[in-house]
């Protein structure tokens, strides 16, 4: 008997902008490994991760409401944080 799930169903994740539930596809992952932030643009990078929806609003509310510093329970300079939001916004802009 095949132990493979036929019903399996993409994992969810909460958006650090909006805050909303949904598809980790749907979404960009930051992780951190050892205080140091990376965009994880193929969402295979090691360390603690918070996603992000692929939209400039979540993107700026995100930005606006230090979604960063929540999701990781921390402080990073602004200069970090603005490196990855700019980064979410050029990966929107290249989608497009």
């Amino acid at each position: 008997m095949s132990r493979h799930r036929s019903n399996a169903t993409e994992p969810m994740r909460r958006c650090i902008g909006c805050m909303e539930s949904k598809a980790k596809s749907q979404m960009y992952r930051i992780a951190m490994k050892d205080g140091n932030l990376t965009f994880d643009a193929n969402g295979k990078e090691p360390g603690r991760g918070v996603y992000l929806c692929k939209s400039k609003e979540c993107i700026e509310t995100a930005r606006k409401k230090n979604g960063l510093q929540r999701g990781f329970k921390r402080s990073f300079s602004k200069e970090i944080t603005e490196a990855i939001f700019k980064r979410a916004d050029e990966e929107i802009s290249n989608a497009e």
